[in-house]
């Protein structure tokens, strides 16, 4: 049987925006400068999206094409979602 990763292996979730930006975040940390293996550069984001640190507040407004990006408290990021 063959290994099978959603969103990597196979195309279950081709053409979902949150597992495309799940694949490129998860595990890296969002600065202001430019891309590397452990890095990916703020002014690469959406437009419409907010970087959510442990304990910030924020609104409950459901915004469809807003990116939300959680990070630990390390500074990577856990997991994103859109609304």
């Amino acid at each position: 049987m063959p290994l099978v990763i959603p969103g990597i292996t196979s195309n279950s979730n081709s053409g979902d925006p949150t597992q495309e930006w799940t694949n490129k975040l998860v595990g890296k940390t969002v600065s202001e400068e430019s891309h590397s293996e452990t890095n990916f550069c703020k002014k690469d984001l959406p437009q419409q999206c907010r970087v959510i640190e442990p304990g910030m507040m924020v609104t409950k407004d459901h915004v469809p094409d807003r990116l939300n990006v959680h990070v630990k408290e390390d500074g990577t990021v856990s997991h994103v979602q859109h609304g």
